[in-house]
């Protein structure tokens, strides 16, 4: 059985940056697509990035807010996938969740696409 725990969340300041670390137990993640969620107040959980194997390591941008701000990465020898996140905007604030799928490339932004999450981390943006 597969478990995610997220870490690196926190507070920071409009512009800064937060690495966002997913580490995997209970299984090796080479054949799983992972992907990053989150859950901002008053809105539904949204897909941020999701990166597989199976898309030859690149990663697939669920939010277009996103692009050019937040890279994925994933280190399979490490069982972590990473979400590197800069120039955050307020609007980044929520409950940033991994979430993994077994065996495919990465599936369409919905949470019932994944089989497994971790109890997410909490990143706030606030001056």
């Amino acid at each position: 059985q597969l478990q995610l725990v997220e870490s690196g969340g926190g507070l920071v300041q409009p512009g800064g940056s937060l690495r966002l670390s997913c580490v995997a137990s209970g299984d090796t993640l080479d054949d799983f697509a992972i992907g990053w969620f989150r859950h901002s107040p008053g809105k539904e959980r949204e897909g941020v990035l999701c990166i597989s194997d199976r898309d030859r390591g690149g990663a697939v941008y669920y939010a277009i807010s996103v692009k050019g701000r937040f890279t994925i990465s994933k280190d399979n020898a490490k069982s972590t996938v990473f979400l590197q996140m800069n120039s955050l905007q307020p609007d980044d604030t929520g409950v940033y969740y991994c979430a993994a799928t077994f065996g495919t490339r990465c599936p369409e932004p919905l949470t019932t696409e994944y089989d497994y999450w971790g109890q997410g981390t909490q990143v706030t943006v606030s001056s």
